[in-house]
């Protein structure tokens, strides 16, 4: 079996409605659908990985509030090993509302208690690690987890999204693979076409960078895995389903390319899907789209 991947940083409780076209001013408006679901950029990597076969520990904040009871009974249901999950005395845990029309655009409203993001006093359990992906929205403890991973000498993964360039400072140096969303290597490189924002990238101490550029695909140094054709109906939670199966490559030894091919392949799939993270794929369905597309 192959072994852990820890990722490190996001998780509240959303609430995501879903509309014909997102609401334009003040009223009452009645969704077509709604669903409540605990995830955060490195909770739905963590979620995604296990659905695809893998294994992951989360390591992230709650308060000890009923939010975050109802977030640890809905994580606990998904596989995911909470065994590393810090509980914040006094602190509320993350929480956001989420409008979303039947093209997939959304408004986002999160609330983070700032107690969340303190810095944290250890490292959780590293013996059985094989990888450690974060995410920008937990700096100290990313920084942490980047540094542990460079000394255990298995891949450490940055989730590069907009963020203050002091974080972005902080973290891109220490990650030994940078995979950017379209908006996060353009706060690293000022440039916007990310065949272009690649070759930038690949000028810092990472082993492998990339871009993920929604349907133009996905760029590396040398590489360009173009996008699959879906009909897109909820992006929210795509680019994680992405990085939990690049991950889960990494770990399980895949060459590079077909890495990022299967980890391209499932975010397609959730992308079809309303929900969030709840549409990530299993590597059967991944599977069957690889074989149908080859």
């Amino acid at each position: 079996m192959s072994g852990v991947v820890l990722t490190v940083g996001a998780l509240a409780l959303d609430t995501i409605f879903r509309f014909d076209h997102l609401p334009a001013g003040p009223g009452k408006y009645l969704p077509l659908d709604t669903v409540q679901v605990a995830q955060g950029m490195a909770t739905a990597q963590a979620a995604a990985i296990v659905r695809l076969g893998g294994r992951a520990r989360l390591w992230a904040s709650i308060g000890n509030d009923a939010t975050g009871e109802r977030i640890v009974f809905d994580l606990t249901a998904a596989g995911i090993d909470l065994s590393s999950l810090r509980r914040v005395p006094g602190a509320a845990s993350g929480f956001s509302s989420i409008f979303m029309d039947k093209a997939g655009e959304r408004i986002i409203v999160p609330h983070y208690d700032p107690a969340i993001r303190t810095r944290p006093d250890d490292l959780p359990r590293l013996d059985d690690v094989a990888a450690i992906s974060v995410d920008v929205r937990w700096p100290d403890a990313a920084e942490i987890a980047l540094h542990a991973a460079r000394d255990l000498g298995v891949p450490g993964i940055l989730d590069v999204e907009a963020a203050p360039k002091n974080v972005l400072d902080r973290l891109v140096p220490i990650a030994t693979h940078l995979i950017a969303s379209e908006p996060g290597a353009f706060a690293l490189t000022g440039e916007p076409d990310p065949a272009k924002a690649v070759g930038l990238l690949a000028r810092s101490r990472a082993e492998f960078v990339a871009v993920t550029a929604g349907e133009r695909g996905v760029f590396w140094p040398g590489g360009h895995q173009p996008a699959f054709a879906v009909e897109a109906v909820d992006t929210l939670a795509a680019g994680d389903v992405f990085h939990g199966a690049f991950a889960l490559g990494l770990v399980e030894g895949w060459e590079i390319a077909d890495t990022v091919r299967f980890a391209a392949a499932a975010a397609a799939i959730k992308c079809t899907r309303f929900g969030g993270r709840l549409g990530a794929p299993t590597r059967a369905e991944v599977e069957a789209v690889l074989a149908e597309r080859p």
